[in-house]
């Protein structure tokens, strides 16, 4: 085709090639030579100017000033280059833009003509006898849309698996790291990779949780026990938010237009904080700022009315209702957890990591997602996965904190009385027995050595004032804490109580073994069964998430089972965890790190590279 002759895009510039920005050739010209015709145009003007010099000046005058010699030769050069650098060129422009505009209409006219599916001629004939009510192709376009939606989004989400693959492998990260990619570390809470207990030495068993903040959520979860009037609060904060950043980008725009740089991250931020007076204050009243959006008589009727209203006074027509109707046409309060289920499910159905159980406890914003619907782990194959995806608002946070503690309180107090009866059983076999330890070694030596006092020859002995010993504040078990802070108090880890717990379950053990050794008396079996059960349990329980750690948001609990050598579920999962988290969480970015290192990378040091010796 001849269109493929041109040039297109506004960036070629050439001052030779056809049809270029700023050429003075042309592909339109069609043979012309566009250098003759430029003569007889100069030719003409020279020759007007040369005949009105002949007319105004004296033949001396002329005979001097050889015109027919030198100033013809001068005007005519002078008069070719401007012709040249002037007409020609916008000649040559004209004929470009109006050939660039008119294969731009065709190309428009054939893209419209072919969304229609039929020729233009048959389009103005249909049209004529009926138009787009009676023949319409939107249901056939409708469905062309949407087959090639669906395989934008095969291609998209096979180059993203391709892209996580590889960087896995050019990493040969088959650790931790191998799961959430670098821009998404911040949300792992806990990964953790054990041996499975049946085959150790070819099953692991991963436990992995992540926590994405309410502030993080493309689509913000919203609890169902949430009152409707602090719902509606929520939705005016989220547009007074809006209308903030609004006027700051319109700032940022007009010192643009004006040539000067944007405003920093703090003055943004301090930009924002003044406008926010402009629409809430904290006074109530009908006249405070707080109540533009919506009066205050209507937040006190929505006061303490949670997702589900009372059917015996319902009023179709009442304010309540109808607000909450509205509330409930825009899907306020369920859309984010049904958008992160949609999610969770749609990319585990196409990533070919089906499940066969699912329970979606709606109104406690819990899902639980298993490959099988068999819980017996003597029954599972070595390659499965069980996803438990939960959101946590601050009061339900508060309450995991709270049982965690009396958890910790409770094994705490039944390690605590099996460690005492462990030692009242070995100082019982000591004295049976006759063995010795340290503390028989000490009460024989030092203690030994310590002199009594006497009240006299018939007086019975009196007992020599002793020194009270300083109260002992290491247990030999694991070393002193120092005192927490309040901060660290409100946000308990227990890694030390955690690391005691561990090291008394093996110093029993031991201690177990010493005192019966090959024998098992009825009282050994008893308590070798309680130390059992409290290790097992305490390992399980050690698998929990510590909501010590979590922040309200979303948080998902992955529990992964797979063999080592082929670790089929475990890439399953990662590319599944990491396009759930790019469908769902806006990220973070921390500002001032983009600041500084574009300020680093286009500021240099000029009197520095330049500075001499001398100075």
């Amino acid at each position: 085709m001849a269109q493929s002759d041109f040039l297109k895009g506004p960036n070629a510039v050439h001052p030779e090639d056809p049809s270029a920005v700023g050429s003075r050739n042309s592909l339109n010209r069609d043979g012309r030579d566009e250098y003759v015709e430029a003569r007889l145009v100069v030719d003409e003007e020279v020759d007007k100017i040369i005949n009105h010099i002949q007319a105004k000046l004296p033949p001396e005058v002329l005979q001097d000033l050889h015109v027919m010699g030198n100033i013809k030769s001068y005007l005519h050069t002078y008069f070719n280059q401007s012709y040249q650098n002037m007409i020609n060129r916008y000649l040559t422009t004209v004929e470009d833009e109006m050939s660039k505009k008119m294969r731009d209409m065709i190309d428009k006219e054939e893209h419209r003509t072919l969304n229609r599916y039929t020729p233009k001629e048959i389009a103005d004939l249909v049209n004529n006898i009926g138009g787009p009510e009676v023949f319409n192709t939107s249901e056939v376009e409708k469905s062309m849309v949407n087959i090639m939606g669906h395989l934008q989004g095969h291609v998209q989400r096979g180059t993203f698996e391709f892209e996580t693959a590889t960087v896995g492998i050019l990493a040969q990260r088959t650790d931790v790291g191998g799961f959430v990619q670098a821009e998404n570390s911040y949300t792992m809470v806990k990964c953790s990779f054990r041996d499975n207990y049946k085959k150790p030495d070819k099953v692991v068993d991963v436990k992995l949780a992540v926590n994405v903040l309410d502030a993080e959520l493309i689509s913000p979860i919203i609890a169902h026990q949430m009152s409707t009037d602090h719902l509606i609060k929520e939705v005016i904060s989220t547009h007074i938010q809006d209308l903030v950043e609004k006027e700051v980008d319109e700032i940022n725009q007009q010192l643009s237009v004006e040539g000067r740089p944007e405003l920093t991250t703090p003055e943004a931020l301090f930009e924002k904080m003044k406008a926010v007076e402009s629409y809430t204050d904290d006074p109530d009243g009908d006249a405070s700022k707080r109540y533009q959006f919506l009066p205050e008589a209507y937040m006190e009727r929505m006061a303490h009315i949670t997702g589900e209203l009372n059917v015996e006074s319902f009023d179709s027509m009442g304010i309540v209702e109808m607000l909450d109707r509205l509330l409930k046409d825009e899907h306020i309060r369920t859309r984010g957890w049904n958008t992160a289920v949609n999610n969770m499910t749609s990319i585990l159905d196409t990533s070919r990591m089906g499940y066969q159980y699912v329970q979606n406890s709606k109104n406690a914003r819990d899902v639980i997602l298993r490959e099988y619907e068999a819980t017996d782990v003597n029954r599972l194959p070595d390659e499965r996965y069980e996803i438990h995806m939960r959101h946590f608002d601050a009061s339900q946070l508060q309450e995991e904190k709270l049982a965690y503690s009396a958890q910790i309180s409770e094994f705490k107090r039944e390690i605590t009385r099996l460690w005492e009866v462990v030692e009242q059983v070995y100082q019982e076999e000591k004295q049976r027995s006759g063995l010795k330890d340290w503390n028989d070694v000490v009460a024989n030596t030092i203690d030994r050595d310590k002199p009594s006092a006497r009240g006299g020859w018939f007086q019975s002995a009196a007992a020599e004032e002793v020194e009270e010993a300083p109260e002992r504040v290491w247990n030999e078990i694991t070393f002193v804490q120092r005192k927490l802070t309040t901060l660290e108090e409100m946000n308990q880890t227990y890694d030390l109580t955690i690391s005691e717990f561990k090291q008394r379950f093996l110093l029993i053990r031991r201690r177990m073994e010493e005192i019966f050794e090959a024998r098992f008396p009825d009282h050994r079996v008893i308590i070798e069964q309680r130390l059992n059960f409290l290790e097992t349990e305490f390992l399980t329980f050690m698998s929990v998430v510590n909501p010590y750690h979590v922040q309200p948001g979303l948080l998902v609990e992955i529990d992964i089972t797979s063999i080592k050598r082929l670790r089929i579920t475990i890439k399953g999962i990662t590319n599944v965890l990491n396009e759930f988290l790019l469908g769902i969480s806006k990220g973070f970015t921390d500002r001032s790190v983009d600041e500084f290192t574009r300020r680093r990378s286009t500021v240099s040091d000029v009197v520095g590279a330049f500075e001499s010796a001398d100075a």
